[in-house]
């Protein structure tokens, strides 16, 4: 009794009441939804979700900001970590779930699709990511990655007049479940050795009443024992499980393919929230229950950055179509952030600033992402899958407000001053020549001179006025700019992301006083 007693005492559940809130309004949400009146309603689904997850995000910064609502410390028997990183990424998570409804709100009037379900399990996925970035225990880890995974298959396929879209959530499915494959059974080998070390020949002792699943327990079990080859293989199929997530080589084939069919909100959603949640995850397990393996891992993850980094950029100079080239670069900057993750691992016990350095990245490639997808977004193709350079020629003449935003957005992405990306990619070559990750340093300065080529490529198109043409014959050019709507509050978040990647490439802020 006392054992049940213990257990219930843990359960906090104010700790988790944006999680909580974010699934009651999006159960809410799809009832309101399914009984309302079709003909002509008064308030929309989408201004609904806007409306509900604005006040969430301002009430989640109050309390976090003035009334100092984090703790360090575990909930639910330890399933949960509570923490001033974790509650940093929730308010990413929450800021991203936003911009997402923002940019579905747009894209599902013009493809006239219903808003109930997408912004249901956009909603959803957030609460999952948020638990995710939270997990403590390999089964909390497990359950709430799946739960973001299988809304994931539904959006990725969401648009089902597009025989692309359906292509790309049927691929997505396969990857996922292969991905997950992999990760259980890492778990499981981990399971099979902590739940009886003698067993197996592990070399520690007092193991009995713990969690064999715990983070505590499995990183004393594998500081004891980091050259067990079982308990090897289970954290390199753990680590590739996550590398399927983020989109690293050579485990990204996935990555163009769902990039080109999904619709272009939920392209946005998988390039910053599923990314970014796989390296907050990748950063617990390195710093966490995977530090006693750091000899075994650097150079593993050396390899697997250098790789992405150069397979991403490379790729991406080949590729005419715009969505598939967003999705190999995003291979890059995964290559990018994996540099930081390994930093933080040469600092371990001291490893705040790295950390805050890939905060600060992520932060800016939200912005910059949210931008670039938001423009596309109101793009009028007759298929949203093929965006290609010339439909973007002389778009800042024609309409100078967009121009700028996919300006600053692709700028920022190169890392051109003065936008942030360029000062978040300037941290991240300072931290990783701190850490003396001089191989790693040298890759990224050369996959960034490479991505130079596609980045400038589009802006060329965007702000030069094409040549004249002296064909008699002068083929007629789909132009999706023709009859671009007035949007008042799309046209103010768009405007905002690309004056803030300004603003943040010339003060950082908050972020400065962690640098």
């Amino acid at each position: 009794m006392e054992h049940y007693l213990n257990f219930s005492n843990t359960n906090i559940w104010s700790e988790i009441w944006p999680e909580l809130a974010l699934a009651l309004a999006a159960i809410v949400l799809l009832g309101i939804d399914l009984f309302r009146k079709s003909d002509k309603p008064i308030v929309s689904i989408g201004s609904l979700a806007i409306v509900f997850q604005a006040g969430l995000l301002i009430f989640h910064l109050f309390d976090y900001l003035a009334w100092h609502h984090t703790f360090d410390r575990e909930t639910f028997s330890g399933m949960l970590h509570q923490g001033i990183q974790g509650d940093v990424m929730r308010t990413f998570f929450l800021l991203s779930s936003l911009l997402v409804s923002v940019l579905g709100h747009q894209y599902l009037k013009n493809k006239k699709l219903r808003a109930g379900e997408f912004h249901h399990l956009t909603m959803l996925a957030t609460a999952g990511l948020m638990l995710l970035v939270q997990s403590n225990h390999f089964i909390m880890l497990f359950v709430a990655l799946e739960t973001v995974a299988v809304c994931f298959y539904t959006l990725v396929a969401y648009n089902r007049e597009s025989a692309k879209s359906l292509e790309a959530g049927i691929k997505y499915l396969i990857f996922g479940a292969l991905s997950s494959s992999l990760l259980l059974f890492g778990i499981v080998l981990l399971y099979g050795v902590a739940g009886n070390p003698e067993a197996w020949g592990a070399n520690y002792i007092g193991y009995e009443g713990q969690d064999p699943l715990g983070f505590q327990y499995l990183g004393n079990l594998l500081e004891a024992n980091p050259d067990h080859l079982l308990l090897r293989a289970g954290v390199v199929l753990i680590i590739a499980g996550i590398a399927f997530k983020i989109g690293a080589a050579p485990f990204q084939i996935w990555v163009p393919d769902v990039y080109h069919g999904s619709p272009m909100p939920i392209t946005a959603f998988l390039a910053v929230s599923s990314k970014a949640a796989g390296f907050f995850v990748l950063l617990n397990l390195v710093n966490g229950p995977f530090l006693g393996m750091s000899e075994f891992l650097m150079p593993l993850l050396g390899f697997v950055a250098t790789f992405t980094i150069f397979f991403g950029n490379l790729a991406a100079c080949t590729q005419r179509n715009i969505k598939r080239m967003l999705g190999l670069s995003g291979v890059a900057h995964a290559g990018y952030l994996l540099v930081a993750i390994m930093a933080s691992m040469q600092f371990a016990g001291d490893s705040d600033r790295a950390v805050w350095v890939l905060f600060f990245y992520l932060f800016i490639y939200l912005l910059a992402s949210f931008a670039v997808f938001g423009v596309m977004t109101i793009a009028r193709l007759n298929d949203e899958t093929e965006h290609e350079f010339s439909h973007y020629e002389d778009l800042a003449k024609k309409h100078p407000w967009l121009g700028f935003v996919l300006v600053s957005g692709i700028g920022s992405l190169a890392g051109i001053p003065p936008f942030a990306g360029f000062v978040a990619k300037l941290l991240l070559i300072s931290i990783a020549y701190e850490a003396q990750l001089y191989f790693s340093l040298a890759a990224m300065v050369i996959g960034v001179v490479i991505s130079i080529f596609y980045y400038f490529g589009w802006m060329r198109e965007i702000t030069f006025h094409p040549k004249p043409s002296f064909s008699d014959e002068e083929e007629e050019k789909e132009d999706p700019w023709l009859n671009v709507p007035r949007m008042g509050l799309f046209k103010f978040c768009m405007l905002a992301l690309a004056v803030s990647s300004i603003v943040l490439g010339i003060w950082q802020g908050p972020f400065g006083d962690a640098f």
